[in-house]
C-alpha cells in the first residue's frame, strides 16, 4: 500500500445529523430542525404554519414555502434531527470509541446556531463556545487531530426566514463573523477547516430527478453559491491571518459521471455535467476565478449574476490550500431515452449495467473513486482528501449482540484499494474519513436504519432507542487498517 505515513485515517460527522440538544444551552433553530422524516420512497417534509396560522409542509428539497409563512414545529410530526444521536452528552464516550479505533482525525462540524442563534447578533454564545471547547480538547486529549467544517447544511432558521437565506448578500458578513470567531476561539486546537459542506449541491439538485428547474431557480442557486464562494474566501484569508497553520479547504460532492454510449452528444452532455456540477464550483474555491464554460451555463438559464469588483479581488485572494469531497457513488449522463432507470435517496437516471446498487438505489463504484482523484489532482495540483465515503445499509443485530457488516467491510476494501492505485499513480492524497463513522441520522432521508456506522447506536427511525452504544464487527476491521497505515485489510 502506498499510504503515507501520517496518512490522516479517521470518520466523519455533521453536528445536524448527530449532536442533538436541538434547543439546549441558548442553541438556535436551523432549517433541519423543521425537517421531518421520510424514507427511500418518500421525501423529507419542511413544516410551517401559513399566514392564517394553519399547519402545512413542502418537500425538504425543491419545495417553495408559501406567501407569509413561517417556519415551524408541528406538535404531530417526527423531527429525528432534534436528538440526533445525542452526540453533545455523549461526545466523551464517543471519542474514547474513535481514540480505540486508532482515529487520527475526526471531521465533525461546528452548529452555526449554536455559536449564533439567530446568526446576525454581534456576541457569540458562551455555552457554545464552551462545548466546542470542551469537545476538541477531548479529541486532543487522544491526540485526535479535529477537521473542521464550519458550515453543513445549517443555516440558523433565524436567516432563512429574515433574510431570505444565501440569496441575500447580507449573510457573507454574517458567516465571515462567525468564522472569525471559529478560527479565534478555537486557535491552537484546530488547524483543519472547510468552509462549506458539499458546496456544490446547490446547482447539482435542481435537474436531479429529471425535471427542469426554472430559469428564476437557476438565477437563484447561483446568486447563493456566488455568495458562499466570497464568504469562503474571506474565511480562508481570514483563517490564515488568526493562525498560519491553519490549513483550510474547500469541500465538493463528488459523483464520478460517465457517459451511456459513445454518441458524441453523450460526450459532451457529460462534460457540460463535470462543469457545471463539479468543476463550477471547484475552479473558484481553488483557482479563484469562474472558468471559461461558466458563461455559457449563465447563458443556458439566463442567469445575471452580482459581482462587484471586492467579489473578484476576494475570490483570488481566498483560495483553498487542500481539496476535499465526498465520494459515494457514480452516475449515468446520456441525450438519449432509456429504459432500465435507477431512482433513491439523491440519485436518478441511467442503470448503469456494469455495477451493482445499494438498498438506497447508489452505484457502487471503486473504480470511479480512482478515476475522480485523479481527474481531480491533475486539474489543480493540491492536498487531496475523502472526507465521505461509506455504505448506508440494514444492520441486524443478533441475539448476543453482535452486529456482522461484511458488506460494509467489502465497500470500504474497495475503496481503500482504489484510493491506493490513485496514489500509486502520483495523487497527493493525505487522508479518508468515512461518514458516519457512528451511526447518525441520515441526511437524505432522516432515517437510523440506513445505517454508516462503525459504531451502532440504539435509535430507531421512530425516534424510540436507549442510544446505547455498541462495536460492530467493521469496528475492529478499521482498527486493523489504521493501525497499519492502510496495508491489511483482508
Amino acid at each position: 500500500m502506498a499510504f503515507k505515513e501520517g496518512f490522516l485515517w479517521g470518520g466523519a460527522t455533521a453536528a445536524n445529523q448527530c449532536e442533538g440538544a436541538w434547543n439546549v444551552d441558548g442553541r438556535g433553530p436551523a432549517l433541519t430542525d423543521v425537517t421531518t422524516g421520510g424514507s427511500v420512497n418518500s421525501p423529507r417534509y419542511v413544516t410551517f404554519l401559513d399566514k392564517d396560522g394553519k399547519p402545512g409542509k413542502i418537500p425538504a428539497h425543491g419545495g417553495v414555502l408559501p406567501e407569509g409563512a413561517k417556519y415551524a414545529v408541528l406538535e404531530d410530526e417526527l423531527y429525528p434531527n432534534h436528538d440526533g444521536i445525542d452526540f453533545y452528552h455523549h461526545y466523551k464516550e464517543d471519542i474514547a470509541l474513535f481514540a480505540e479505533m486508532g482515529f487520527k482525525t475526526f471531521r465533525m462540524s461546528i452548529s452555526w446556531s449554536r455559536l449564533y442563534p439567530n446568526g446576525d447578533e454581534l456576541e457569540p454564545n458562551p455555552k457554545g463556545i464552551e462545548f466546542y471547547r470542551n469537545v476538541f480538547t477531548e479529541l486532543k486529549k487522544y491526540n485526535i487531530e479535529p477537521l473542521v467544517t464550519i458550515w453543513h447544511f445549517d443555516t440558523p432558521l433565524y436567516l432563512e426566514e429574515h433574510y431570505g437565506g444565501w440569496k441575500n448578500r447580507e449573510l457573507i458578513s454574517f458567516y465571515e463573523r462567525f468564522a472569525k470567531t471559529c478560527f479565534t476561539e478555537f486557535k491552537g486546537l484546530v488547524k483543519y477547516w472547510l468552509t462549506f459542506n458539499e458546496i456544490n449541491n446547490t446547482v447539482m439538485f435542481l435537474d436531479l430527478f429529471g425535471g427542469k428547474a426554472s430559469d428564476e431557480a437557476y438565477q437563484n442557486a447561483y446568486q447563493h453559491l456566488h455568495h458562499q464562494f466570497v464568504a469562503s474566501a474571506r474565511a480562508v484569508k481570514i483563517g490564515h491571518e488568526i493562525d498560519s497553520e491553519n490549513q483550510i479547504g474547500c469541500m465538493i460532492c463528488g459523483i464520478t459521471f460517465y457517459p451511456l454510449t459513445s454518441d458524441p452528444k453523450d460526450i459532451l452532455a457529460n462534460r457540460h455535467t463535470w462543469e457545471q456540477n463539479i468543476f463550477y464550483c471547484g475552479d473558484v474555491q481553488c483557482k479563484g476565478e469562474y472558468g471559461s464554460y461558466a458563461k455559457r451555463l449563465w447563458k443556458e438559464h439566463n442567469v445575471n449574476l452580482e459581482i462587484t469588483e471586492q467579489d473578484v479581488k476576494d475570490l483570488k485572494e481566498g483560495t483553498v490550500d487542500i481539496y476535499t469531497f465526498s465520494y459515494y457513488m457514480s452516475t449515468i449522463v446520456t441525450t438519449h431515452k432509456v429504459d432500465e432507470k435507477v431512482g433513491g435517496n439523491f440519485s436518478a437516471g441511467a442503470k448503469n449495467p456494469y455495477l451493482t446498487y445499494s438498498d438506497w438505489g447508489w452505484a457502487l463504484d471503486p473504480d470511479g473513486l480512482t478515476y475522480y482523484l485523479e481527474m481531480i489532482y491533475d486539474r489543480y495540483h493540491k492536498p487531496l482528501m475523502v472526507v465521505e465515503n461509506g455504505l448506508g445499509a440494514f444492520d441486524k443485530v443478533e441475539e448476543d449482540g453482535s452486529i456482522h457488516d461484511p458488506y460494509r467491510i467489502e465497500y470500504f476494501r474497495e475503496h481503500i484499494k482504489a484510493m491506493d492505485t490513485a496514489i500509486e499513480n502520483g495523487v497527493d492524497l493525505i487522508g479518508f474519513t468515512p461518514w458516519g463513522c457512528i451511526d447518525l441520522v441520515s441526511a437524505g432521508t432522516g432515517e437510523m436504519r440506513k445505517r454508516y456506522g462503525f459504531i451502532y447506536v440504539d435509535k430507531h427511525d421512530d425516534g424510540t432507542g436507549t442510544m446505547k452504544r455498541s462495536k460492530k464487527d467493521s469496528f475492529a476491521w478499521y482498527k486493523k487498517v489504521i493501525a497499519s497505515n492502510g496495508k491489511d485489510i483482508d
